[in-house]
């Protein structure tokens, strides 16, 4: 997380206090502490002294000045309204019609030929182990940055996410392929725990580093090598691998219900995005359509159509 300032301190730690008793995950700790940062930073005074109506403003300059998108709105919401409520205990009638603009927008999605022209781009094992990893098991950013040797199930050939969005846990299949990949690359620093640990100044300090790769460091590869592919679609990051991965199992015929649960939705409908993705299934339904209406125009009364 952001370190505060001295003045945010007693307050951020506060809320990170009640997000733990709440059992809310690290990802989500983080995103809404972050929200009291921000309004802290923009009112510095003790919270107990920011107003309902200084509220409303707050969300208003957000939305309107800063032109937030409706996501970060949402967090920002959330964050906000568990801190008023659950550390501050406040009961405002703003947060009874309090609500985020919703975002109807596709995600990207890569061809299986696109995702392979970005991977053979990258210029480090460690950057294409880790993007080849996401891809394959379609695991969210940090969770394959957190992955643990232990994590890995050869017998099996599976993958133990327990690290996941909502602390959900979950087993993914782990390709063949992706596993001697996985092998080969942690010999390379042999960390005891970690598969992708940072590696430090030129790259000596895997073997004993407590801390995965930064953030940035794959964001920034992942970027470099999408140009290089020369890949122009819009909003293009490393999740859109997790969303192609979804999208071409779909296009395979896996089974949606075993598609949520590879990806750990909680809810089908969020899976069900996905079929929003792919033109399979209409192509499909197409073939049937005209297969099974065959018979027809060489009727008894085909005649007597004009």
């Amino acid at each position: 997380m952001s370190k505060p300032t001295a003045v945010q301190t007693p307050w951020y730690d506060e809320t990170v206090k009640a997000l733990q008793l709440a059992g809310m995950g690290d990802r989500t700790q983080e995103c809404y502490a972050r929200a009291v940062r921000k309004l802290l930073e923009f009112y510095p005074k003790d919270p107990k002294r920011i107003t309902e109506e200084e509220l409303k403003e707050y969300f208003l300059y957000r939305r309107n000045e800063s032109e937030w998108a409706p996501a970060t709105m949402k967090i920002c919401y959330c964050g906000l309204k568990f801190f008023f409520i659950h550390v501050l205990q406040r009961k405002w009638p703003l947060f009874e019609y309090l609500k985020a603009q919703k975002e109807n927008r596709l995600p990207a999605v890569l061809t299986v030929e696109e995702v392979r022209l970005i991977l053979s781009h990258v210029r480090t094992f460690h950057n294409y182990a880790y993007l080849v990893t996401v891809y394959t098991c379609g695991l969210r950013l940090q969770e394959a940055l957190f992955l643990q040797v232990s994590d890995i199930d050869g017998k099996r050939m599976m993958i133990h996410v327990h690290r996941g969005k909502g602390a959900r846990d979950r087993y993914v299949p782990l390709p063949d392929e992706t596993y001697r990949m996985l092998r080969k690359y942690w010999a390379t620093h042999r960390n005891p725990v970690l598969i992708f640990p940072a590696l430090g100044r030129g790259q000596k300090d895997a073997a004993t580093s407590k801390t995965p790769m930064a953030i940035d460091s794959v964001q920034g590869a992942f970027r470099q090598a999408k140009h290089e592919a020369g890949i122009i679609k819009r909003h293009v990051s490393i999740h859109t691998l997790r969303h192609s991965y979804a999208t071409h199992l779909l296009e395979q015929g896996v089974n949606l219900r075993v598609i949520q649960r590879y990806l750990g939705h909680a809810r089908i409908e969020t899976t069900m995005l996905y079929l929003h993705l792919t033109q399979k299934g209409h192509e499909d339904a197409s073939r049937i359509v005209n297969q099974s209406m065959r018979g027809f125009e060489n009727g008894r009364h085909s005649t007597h159509l004009s």
